[in-house]
């Protein structure tokens, strides 16, 4: 499956100041398979080490401090070559600082060896933190890898291509209907492949059941261990969360008598690790916009569809008609896309209650507002926004096709990898 990352990896291979790359990403989003087949692709050799429970690594690395030394050792370890600019090293399942230091030892001056660390921890960029590495997060498959992985890359080409024109898409119904399978399916690149095998919906139900499994296991690393049944409330809380019509986060959801300072700290711990995002409210609007968030007032949301959709036990069928499920998964999908393009999370709520359901900002500064419209409903709220503050670009997320209106942008749903552009 291609993705989008791998010319990502590519620049940073030829990159004349490249310095180790640490991968991070939650757990089964193809971190692993992906930079294999890079290295595959683009190198003689890989030498391939899993840091995992490895203590005869582990003995190697803390031993030797020489590039030299320690690519020997390396090499026999691995019963691979190693040479300069012919072979990918990669250390997979980073966790000890130990292994980190002499990954470090390959970023303090150019020395023509390629080497990509891979964790699945996000709290791990804090703890190796360095100047000698660069960072990259990798998420799971956006909607339109999902088209590439369906052999429709001609039907993401249409997509980008109505969006840069701001014309009406005229695919427009095919691509809805694959959209709702995407929502069903998630961007987990196993779940993804199995969907594809056209035998029962169960059994990419049970790999998607299986990985949300293992993303619940990070909650076990908590440091207080009264933190694990809170974590896990608060997950399982966020489809009744979203499926309201408020969707602020609220502690009441989680049972009675249930307080915010009892779960703070594990919700810290979700967003930070990324198993959930956070939007916070914001009643004004001034640069930067962190500086307006209120931190008591937020949503949380999941960081795949497929998960969201698999606890709302939805058929395609079942999705198309409910409605309130299926704009819980559109909110749902804006929000993980827009983080994984890069931007922080915002919503607005006057003194009046008019919601608009994000507020970005891009790198320049500008500030986007991003409505999400029901069908057949006349939602004021990005309209009274719009009148209060001044802005150029504003986007109504809709299932119906691209059209521009009174300075405001139309965007079907399955577009909102397109916004992704605004940042770069």
């Amino acid at each position: 499956m291609e993705r989008k990352i791998e010319k990502f990896f590519q620049r940073w291979k030829e990159d004349k100041v490249r310095k180790p790359l640490l991968l991070f990403g939650l757990k089964q989003v193809g971190k692993t398979y992906t930079v294999l087949e890079f290295g595959r692709k683009n190198y003689k050799n890989i030498a391939y080490f899993n840091t995992l429970h490895n203590e005869e690594l582990l003995k190697v690395l803390k031993k030797e401090r020489s590039i030299a030394k320690l690519v020997t050792v390396l090499a026999d370890l691995a019963d691979v070559s190693i040479e300069k600019n012919d072979t990918l090293i990669i250390f997979d399942n980073v966790e000890d600082e130990e292994i980190i230091k002499s990954i470090k030892l390959f970023g303090f001056d150019r020395n023509d060896y390629h080497v990509i660390a891979i964790t699945s921890r996000r709290e791990n960029l804090v703890k190796f933190s360095s100047e000698e590495l660069q960072y990259k997060f990798m998420t799971e498959m956006d909607f339109e890898e999902y088209l590439w992985a369906r052999d429709e890359k001609d039907l993401a080409d249409l997509i980008r291509k109505s969006y840069q024109n701001k014309k009406a898409c005229s695919k427009h119904a095919k691509i809805m209907d694959l959209f709702y399978d995407y929502l069903l399916t998630g961007g987990f690149p196993e779940v993804v492949k199995e969907s594809f095998q056209n035998i029962s919906r169960g059994y990419y139900e049970s790999v998607k059941e299986k990985i949300s499994e293992i993303l619940r296991t990070f909650l076990t690393e908590c440091d207080n261990l009264i933190d694990i049944p809170r974590g896990l409330e608060v997950l399982d809380s966020i489809p009744s969360q979203l499926e309201k019509e408020n969707k602020k986060f609220q502690y009441g959801v989680l049972g009675y008598g249930r307080r915010a300072k009892e779960y703070e700290n594990v919700i810290k711990y979700l967003v930070s690790n990324q198993l959930l995002y956070r939007s916070y409210k914001i009643r004004t609007i001034k640069s930067p916009l962190s500086s307006c968030r209120e931190l008591d007032s937020f949503k949380l949301y999941y960081p795949d569809d497929g998960i969201l959709s698999g606890k709302y036990h939805l058929t395609k069928k079942q999705l198309q008609e409910k409605t309130d499920l299926k704009y819980a998964l559109f909110e749902n999908h804006i929000a993980h896309t827009l983080f994984e393009a890069g931007y922080s999370l915002y919503y607005y709520q006057s003194e009046g209650k008019a919601e608009v359901n994000f507020i970005i900002q891009n790198r320049m500064g500008k500030v986007i507002p991003i409505e999400i419209v029901k069908q057949g409903s006349k939602s004021k709220s990005l309209s009274v926004f719009m009148k209060k503050y001044v802005v150029t670009d504003a986007y109504r997320i809709t299932e119906n096709n691209f059209s521009l209106k009174k300075g405001v942008y139309y965007l079907p749903i399955y577009a909102v990898f397109c916004l992704n552009e605004q940042i770069y």
